[in-house]
């Protein structure tokens, strides 16, 4: 990490994390002796190396001192802020971090000089008067430092502290808390998720993927859950991924070419057991009495959807809807070629499948291709619900909610395809979904690659946005947003609840993450750690 200095101001530096001192203050300051502290100190549960950190805890007055970095703070629930007419402000707010070591291989003297700023201080809005302080905030390092009396520490900060003769110092904040997870090295390196109170991950040893599974608050606990062997005939393909399908958690990885080989879909029992489902390019729905099935192999073809009774092998089934239609697929003409895009849209909802399609042979113009259809599955009939080419449709509370190809926004419509609504005033939505009642949406240059702004469509105005960051991805979960930032601002992550609000806002840069229910687990884009968080 570097340093990120502002010319002759205070400023934060997001890269290190520093309150940085302008040059012309010091004169103005009065220099006081401070030592570092003789005992172990915890912040959150993390033990702190003074000797070696480079903004170690301080003792002045017999009071220990917390250094104010960008880290430290968010660690603790705090965020700060500066500027030249007001000064320094500190105040609780709903932020979280991992704990940043600090760590440098210079050794810290035992006794340290310090200083007292004269600037404008403010703790929860009230105004400090630090010349007057018995135990005024200081400056070490060019950060900003401040006591841990009773007065700060628990009043304003809301933190519960305890002193022990053998363990020292300990102090808690009551926000969440981000813990780095002990797994094996490379674990951030392919898939990882979070699922009823297991960590899943995945280690490759040789030319063998092995997924492991460990009890959230014990990772060190590992057991393996499914093991194969990489295909290399291709390179190696070490990439496994996971997902959420009906409240069950689902792999996929890939074996063999482009064409010729084939996606591996498995599913994990909550007992720790894996199996293999399907095998192709496929998109499927569970049934009571098996699978709703859509063949995605290259070169497409019509009369790919089908019903297959458990068991059964992937390439049998009873063919299902109109056979003169393509199933599945997103098609479209450009300078005179076909092109495919295997969609993920299908849906059962009890006897009914909500699927894409399109006539085959697919016709050389856009006529007719694109739309959604109703199939039951226990009638065969097949009916035509939306009559506008639509490039991807959810179901959510009993309602159709699609993009159109035509002006590229976002409709809604009830299940048979009437009433239906414009929800967007922004073309080209890339994700959506429906939250609290509420449709949110994310805009980019392009639409299936970040970064993206993040709207909630608003029937009776123009749409909000509702942050001002731009996102790499939003998930969700829980009644939750959860909102992956790009790289380049101040968080790496933010949570927001049904409405839109602000729930909590993580300091780490994420590379990658998994939510389900109340519990986030994301990568650092930093160290390719992984770390988790309760989001409650």
């Amino acid at each position: 990490m570097r340093n990120k200095t502002v010319s002759w101001v205070l400023a934060l530096a997001v890269g290190l994390g520093l309150w940085v001192f302008p040059s012309p203050s010091h004169a103005a300051e009065r220099s006081v002796r401070a030592a570092l502290p003789g005992f172990q100190v915890t912040l959150n549960g993390n033990a702190v190396e003074n000797q070696y950190r480079e903004y170690p805890l301080l003792i002045y007055k017999d009071i220990t001192y917390f250094p104010m970095t960008w880290y430290d703070c968010r660690l603790l629930g705090l965020e700060t802020a500066w500027s030249q007419e007001d000064g320094l402000a500190i105040a609780q707010a709903d932020v979280a971090s991992s704990y940043e070591p600090y760590k440098t291989s210079r050794k810290n003297p035992q006794n340290v000089q310090a200083t007292v700023p004269d600037f404008s201080i403010t703790v929860n809005g009230k105004t400090v008067n630090n010349a007057e302080e018995t135990y005024p905030l200081l400056s070490y390092r060019d950060v900003v430092y401040f006591p841990l009396t009773w007065k700060f520490a628990h009043d304003e900060f809301g933190w519960q502290y305890e002193w022990d003769s053998a363990k020292g110092l300990s102090i808690a904040s009551g926000g969440p808390q981000i813990r780095t997870l002990s797994l094996p090295e490379g674990a951030g390196e392919n898939g990882t998720a979070v699922f009823k109170g297991y960590v899943y991950f995945v280690r490759t040893e040789g030319t063998t993927n092995t997924i492991y599974r460990a009890p959230a608050d014990d990772p060190a606990s590992r057991e393996p859950v499914y093991s194969y062997e990489l295909d290399t005939s291709y390179g190696p393909q070490k990439n496994l991924s996971f997902s959420v399908r009906g409240d069950e958690l689902w792999f996929i990885y890939h074996r063999g070419g482009a064409t010729m080989g084939s996606n591996v879909y498995g599913r994990i029992t909550e007992d720790g057991k894996a199996a293999v489902e399907h095998q192709g390019y496929l998109d499927f729905r569970e049934i009571p009495e098996g699978w709703v099935i859509v063949n995605q192999s290259v070169p497409p073809s019509g009369s790919n959807l089908r019903t297959q009774m458990a068991g059964q092998d992937d390439r049998w089934g009873s063919p299902l809807g109109k056979q003169d239609l393509i199933y599945g697929w997103h098609i479209t003409h450009d300078a005179g070629s076909t092109g495919y895009g295997a969609g993920s849209s299908t849906t059962v909802v009890g006897e009914n499948v909500y699927v894409l399609a399109s006539p085959y042979p697919v016709p050389d113009d856009d006529e007719d291709l694109n739309r959604i259809y109703l199939v039951n599955r226990k009638t065969n009939d097949t009916r035509l619900l939306v009559d506008d080419s639509v490039n991807q449709f959810k179901i959510r509370d009993n309602k159709l909610y699609y993009v159109k190809d035509a002006d590229g926004l976002l409709y809604s419509s009830d299940l048979d395809g009437s009433g239906e609504q414009r929800l967007s005033d922004n073309k080209a939505p890339g994700w959506f979904d429906v939250v609290g009642g509420s449709v949110y949406y994310t805009v980019g240059r392009n639409p299936y690659q970040g970064p993206f702004q993040l709207y909630r469509a608003d029937p009776d105005g123009e749409d909000p946005q509702v942050i001002a960051d731009p996102v790499e991805e939003v998930r969700t979960a829980g009644g939750k947003l959860v909102c992956r930032l790009a790289a380049g601002g101040d968080y790496g992550i933010k949570i927001l609840d049904s409405s839109g609000a602000p729930k909590l806002a993580v300091a780490d840069k994420a590379s990658g993450m998994f939510v389900y229910g109340d519990s986030l687990l994301f990568v650092s884009a930093e160290n390719h750690s992984v770390r988790l968080v309760n989001l409650q």
